[in-house]
């Protein structure tokens, strides 16, 4: 993957391999950030790049700081202009992408430093990946799911996916693609970075956010395709590790990861082992969403050009 010319820091824009935070910082020290990854997709035919869902990241960015007590926040709108302004620099045109907007404690003292705050933005060019198009196979993880009561899954806070990082090289150590976690009641959370949804008897299911997991945005909008699309409304409920093999479909949601079909977990085959025809359509139907060719959705799609 090549690097992009151009980062942005504290709302400027700057070559790359000047993008630094001192090693002393609180950001570097103790993880004390929060951040949001977002997609552009390319839409050819228009020749425009949108931005899947800004605003309502750009929301829990906001959250994200004011949880994290930050002494100052930086705010939707102009988060969301600087990431435009990052792009039209970089000309990025004809690929999808991958953007990171992280609002840092920038000042050295303990853990309880809350300021000065910083902002970079990065954004980089990321094909879809073989995984999302070809599937995953997943292990359930040994490592638990933080409770709410510990770290809340639902802020981005960098120092929460530590968490996800462990189960993450367990489960490449033990030759699977990636894991799925419990949380401390022993119901299934969600994966490292992406949340997770079951299909039983034509039903979708997903864990309640209640189940220590991300609120995610994919997740939103894929419970809203469902939905609009076969007319059901998908079931939120605590879901039983035992359920997950005895589900005919499954896959995993994210901005990373988009739809990526879950093939089998725990070596035990998910259906027929192969992409659930569901699964398929819903993918579908998400990538022409987000690349701005659903007129009915396009108020998810911000565009950067023109």
């Amino acid at each position: 993957m090549s690097l992009p010319k151009y980062a942005s820091i504290d709302g400027e824009i700057i070559e790359w391999e000047n993008a630094k935070v001192h090693v002393a910082s609180a950001a570097f020290k103790f993880g004390t950030a929060v951040f949001e990854g977002l997609r552009g997709y390319w839409n050819s035919d228009e020749e425009q790049m949108y931005l899947f869902r800004m605003e309502e990241h750009m929301q829990r960015f906001e959250f994200s700081q004011r949880f994290m007590r930050f002494s100052d926040i930086y705010e939707a709108e102009t988060v969301t202009q600087k990431t435009i302004e990052l792009i039209q620099a970089n000309k990025f045109k004809g690929e999808n992408l991958h953007i990171m907007t992280t609002s840092y404690v920038s000042g050295m003292g303990g853990p309880g430093v809350c300021g000065p705050i910083g902002l970079s933005i990065t954004a980089q060019e990321r094909p879809r990946s073989d995984r999302v198009l070809g599937g995953v196979t997943a292990q359930v993880s040994s490592w638990m799911r933080v409770p709410d009561n510990a770290m809340p899954m639902r802020v981005k806070c960098n120092a929460n996916y530590n968490n996800g990082r462990l189960a993450t090289v367990q489960a490449e150590a033990d030759g699977y693609d990636t894991a799925i976690f419990l949380n401390s009641r022993g119901k299934v959370s969600e994966g490292p970075g992406m949340c997770l949804f079951i299909i039983r008897d034509g039903i979708p299911m997903t864990p309640s956010i209640s189940n220590d997991i991300l609120e995610s945005v994919t997740r939103d909008s894929v419970l809203k395709l469902i939905e609009d699309i076969y007319g059901i409304k998908p079931i939120e409920r605590d879901i039983d590790r035992s359920e997950l093999v005895a589900a005919d479909e499954a896959f995993f949601c994210g901005t990373a990861w988009e739809i990526t079909p879950i093939l089998s977990i725990d070596r035990i085959n998910i259906g027929t082992g192969q992409i659930g025809k569901t699964t398929k359509e819903l993918q579908d139907i998400f990538f022409a969403t987000s690349e701005g060719r659903k007129k009915e959705y396009m108020s998810w799609c911000h565009p950067v050009y023109g």
